[in-house]
């Protein structure tokens, strides 16, 4: 339904209808109109019409302004023409005369503005994702009259996501003594402060101090980076600072540090000073500037133990279906095959999905990430998942999809009634989607009980049933028939009550929004489960992410798994 994704700086920033009406009345403008033209008295034909945004996100519930400009054939801009506007999808996103666009329902729209034949148009996205904070660098900064410093708004989600392409609107609080523009420039103007920079993000926002000085500031003589030398192993993090010194040796407070790595391909920094080790080798030179001056921190990136340690399990197998309330499944009368495996083995009672509709879950216990709520999203992910984290540890894994057209089959945006690309995330990853020897891992469902014949299955199974079995268009009892008839003869598998784990979980609620997602069954099965075990802790997807990867031995998690509450407690050691 909804998707976040792509980054854009506005050049104006979104404000309310009525404050927008109030403002334009105020100067005198009309709702599509520009102050210059390039011929006053003869007015040129319109050749083109530019938009102030050429993409923009926001949530639900939220508005936001639009302006078009006229231009003639040598891109000078026209006044006084009418510009229409409209929305293709005014279910999603409204658009009224004046360009302001009202956020209805998840989705994507494209808005049009129409001006003598000649159009243009930008994309909306709308976000059921609600931003939880926004964090403003850096949070507090010195600068002279006339002087400047660059400030940068990060949005997160109440799981500690980064949130792009979200409007940042910026304000002053006085700014007599710092004024700052649409993309977070401060500039000096009065001897004073600190006065309080504002970055608002949809309802929420984040600060920064600055100072303003007539006196010229103490010149950064040298930087200090601590630790000065560090080693990280593949895939984690370490966290340095600097200490920007005047000539007396001195820390100096409110300066602006950048960062910068000499070889990303071996370990990267934030703007923060967090360097994330990317692959073995080194020393890589860590940098952090400040007024010219440098200081460095040499960082060695250490290869992760081979196989990723020893894990509980040799083959976790993770079954999903879908887009049913917990109360309608346990304790359903028609699915008494399920019930009877909550019933003897681990079950969550307070698991919740992440977000609505499906594919944010499926990208979230596979990645860490929601990375989109848009069902037809069909671009590719590139951040850290679990595949790329089971190949870095030696694992092999195995994507069987049922009624999937062929093996290796990649195609994005995919739905013929039985197969859908949205609820096998695995193809949507660059590690699987654009390398072929690796999407000959996703094969069809019938290829499962040819390698439970032999056992012969690799680390780490996710299993897809098609649209009818997973309970997407199929009642209860279809699921639990396909489950006792395609799941059982591997419960039963000698080999798998030695060394195996299943879970079977569902994506998200029918109709609840509890903490995202709802409230959804998670199941999981093995020889070393606690008999009957029901657990109270609240989990999410990426608390599934963490145990498939842990209990295979592996020992980085991505995104949001590295910090979701462990597992552990549904086994025995």
């Amino acid at each position: 339904m909804t998707r976040t994704s792509a980054l854009h700086r506005p050049r104006g920033p979104w404000r309310n209808a009525s404050l927008l009406a109030l403002s334009l009345a105020l100067i005198g403008l009309t709702s599509c109109s520009k102050l210059h033209t390039s011929n006053p008295t003869a007015p040129s034909p319109v050749a083109s019409v530019t938009l102030n945004l050429p993409s923009a996100t926001i949530e639900i519930g939220d508005t936001g302004q639009l302006t078009a400009t006229p231009e003639d054939a040598t891109n000078h801009p026209l006044s006084g023409l009418s510009v229409t506007w409209s929305s293709d999808h005014p279910e999603i996103a409204t658009v009224s005369s004046a360009g302001v666009v009202a956020a209805v329902a998840a989705g994507t729209t494209n808005i049009t503005a129409t001006c003598e034949g000649r159009t243009a148009s930008t994309v909306i996205q709308v976000s059921a994702v609600k931003v939880a904070s926004v964090t403003v660098t850096p949070p507090s900064a010195s600068i002279t009259v006339g002087g400047t410093v660059q400030l940068t708004a990060t949005a997160t989600d109440s799981r500690g996501n980064p949130l792009t392409g979200r409007i940042v609107r910026w304000s002053s609080a006085d700014a007599s003594v710092a004024t700052v523009d649409g993309t977070g420039l401060v500039t000096g103007v009065g001897a004073g402060g600190p006065v309080t920079i504002t970055a608002r993000i949809a309802k929420k926002s984040g600060t920064s101090a600055i100072t303003v000085t007539t006196v010229p500031l103490v010149p950064v003589a040298s930087v200090t980076v601590s630790p000065a030398s560090a080693s990280v192993m593949a895939g984690s993090t370490v966290q340095l600072t600097a200490t920007p010194k005047d000539a007396s040796n001195t820390p100096l407070t409110g300066r602006v540090v950048t960062w910068s790595s000499a070889n990303t391909a071996l370990a990267t920094v934030n703007g923060n000073g967090l360097v994330t080790g990317v692959a073995a080798g080194g020393p890589v030179t860590i940098t952090a500037t400040c007024e010219t001056k440098t200081g460095t921190s040499a960082i060695t990136v250490t290869p992760r133990p081979p196989g990723g340690g020893g894990g509980q399990f040799n083959h976790v197998f993770i079954v999903v279906e879908e887009n049913t309330n917990y109360g309608d499944v346990i304790g359903n009368p028609a699915m008494p095959y399920l019930n009877g495996l909550a019933q003897q083995y681990g079950l969550a009672t307070q698991y919740y999905a992440d977000t609505h509709p499906s594919i944010g879950n499926y990208l979230m216990m596979t990645c860490g990430q929601i990375i989109t709520n848009d069902d037809t999203y069909s671009q590719t992910v590139s951040v850290d998942n679990v595949v790329r984290e089971l190949n870095a540890a030696g694992k092999t894994w195995k994507a069987y999809a049922e009624d999937i057209p062929s093996a290796g089959f990649v195609t994005l945006n995919y739905d013929d009634g039985h197969y859908a690309s949205r609820h096998n995330p695995l193809v949507y990853y660059t590690d699987v989607h654009d390398n072929p020897a690796q999407a000959a891992h996703v094969v069809p469902f019938t290829q499962f009980a040819t390698d439970l014949a032999t056992y012969n299955f690799p680390n780490y199974c996710f299993i897809n049933p098609n649209l009818c079995n997973d309970g997407h268009d199929c009642g209860g009892n279809v699921v639990d028939g396909w489950l006792k008839n395609n799941i059982d003869p591997l419960i039963k598998n000698a080999q798998f009550q030695q060394d195996g784990l299943l879970i079977i979980v569902y994506d998200e609620s029918g109709n609840d929004d509890t903490h995202g997602g709802g409230r959804i069954v998670w199941v999981a099965v093995s020889g070393k489960s606690k008999p009957g075990y029901q657990s109270t802790t609240l989990y999410q997807h990426e608390s599934t992410l963490r145990l498939s990867l842990k209990t295979l031995g592996v020992s980085v998690f991505p995104g949001a798994a590295s910090t979701a509450p462990d597992m552990g407690e549904f086994f025995n050691p």
